[in-house]
């Protein structure tokens, strides 16, 4: 009788343990996100509700698009162990660029969106020559980038603002997907596509968890995972009601959607991807492995021109105008989201998830400091504090691991 109470409590003894190692995991893995929804609880409260009104959220996604398309690039600069200083400038330039076609030229926005980009694209080009095959540090470099085309971007302007601009591209930033189901207080299409999404998630993680079982890989506690699905369905499902009660998805926020999952994809699930993190990791060693270590960092910087590109149409077509002081500290905005969202100032360490959680960690301070009514002068510093805690818990964390 004596050895099954024994086996009994081993296995109990056994369960528990894994229960906790799975909670610590999942504190370790989601800290920032945890950190998040605190911020966001403390802002609600102290706003008296205001913070998450429909109209609120709304203008949280669309104020704060552009630094989360940066952040995406960025994280991926970061990664590779370089740093760019230029995309706030080149977000000026590009925006002007698209003043001056579309305003004065009147050349249609489908062409003037693709030469932006095109333009975005050269401008990576050119600084990630210099740091890939000139080896000039990418800060110098970038330093560079920011002085030039911040410099051009007042030449092209002559001083003066350009606006505004057709409405077809002011959509980009500030237009909604319409309701195909027309309904009346409530945007039907936006709850169907919450619904969907949920069971795509779903279908995802319990696959996920069943082929790490199949191959014999160690799962989390089962009520901790549980938790999460529950969790992460209701957040999905609140989400699209808050949005839902007002004007619905807007058009931004389709875009960083798609841009979440291709670049989530891609730096998880490719070769490409794998090649990044090497560089960041050892790069010596990623050369000798066979990475074209020169390439990747090249098209890494093409790659952030492009997005700086993108950042810049949006910023344009949000604030309806093409001014000579757009742009400005968007690329400290952008880095320090990639730092709050776990970028390692090593490189190597960082995820697209990670930016976006950091860029929106960022985002409601912001908001919320301003509802409060706090000055400029206080948000800088308060920001610049809770970055400087951020990377020193970041290498906290290596040392403990070391």
């Amino acid at each position: 009788m004596q050895v099954p109470t024994q086996h009994h409590s081993a296995v109990n003894e056994s369960k528990t343990r894994l229960f906790a190692q799975t909670i610590k995991n999942h504190i370790r893995s989601y800290s920032m996100v945890v950190a998040l929804v605190l911020i966001i609880d403390l802002f609600q409260i102290l706003t008296d509700g205001i913070l998450l009104r429909p109209l609120n959220v709304t203008n949280l996604i669309l104020q704060n698009s552009y630094i989360l398309i940066l952040a995406i690039g960025m994280m991926l600069v970061i990664i590779t162990g370089h740093i760019d200083l230029s995309v706030g400038s080149v977000a000026a330039f590009v925006g002007a660029l698209a003043g001056i076609l579309m305003v004065e030229h009147h050349v249609s926005m489908t062409a003037t969106v693709l030469v932006c980009l095109l333009l975005g694209a050269l401008i990576g080009a050119w600084q990630g020559f210099w740091i890939a095959y000139v080896r000039i540090p990418a800060f110098i470099v970038t330093l560079a980038g920011m002085l030039l085309f911040r410099g051009l971007t007042m030449v092209i302007l002559e001083g003066q603002s350009i606006a505004p601009f057709p409405k077809s591209f002011q959509n980009i930033s500030s237009g909604f997907i319409p309701d195909v189901f027309h309904g009346d207080s409530l945007h039907i299409f936006t709850m169907v596509l919450a619904a969907l999404l949920s069971l795509l998630f779903l279908w995802l993680e319990i696959r996920k968890r069943n082929e790490q079982k199949k191959y014999g890989f160690e799962v989390g506690h089962q009520a901790v995972f549980i938790a999460k699905l529950i969790g992460v369905l209701a957040v999905i499902n609140l989400f699209a009601y808050v949005l839902a009660t007002y004007e619905g998805i807007p058009n931004i926020l389709l875009i960083l959607a798609v841009l979440i999952t291709v670049y989530s994809f891609v730096a998880n699930k490719t070769i490409a991807g794998r090649h990044i993190y090497a560089i960041g990791g050892n790069e010596k060693a990623a050369q000798l492995s066979g990475v074209k270590t020169k390439r990747v960092t090249f098209w890494v910087f093409v790659n952030m021109g492009v997005l700086a590109a993108l950042s810049g149409l949006i910023f344009a077509a949000r604030l309806n105008a093409a001014t000579p002081k757009a742009g400005n500290l968007f690329e400290l905005d952008a880095i320090a989201a990639c730092f709050i969202g776990g970028a390692s100032a090593y490189g190597g360490i960082g995820s697209v998830s990670g930016a976006i959680i950091g860029g929106l960690v960022m985002g409601v301070m912001n908001n919320g400091m301003s509802l409060l009514g706090l000055g400029i002068d206080w948000q800088q510093a308060i920001k610049g504090l809770v970055l400087l805690a951020a990377v020193a818990f970041d290498i906290y964390n290596k040392n403990k691991s070391a």
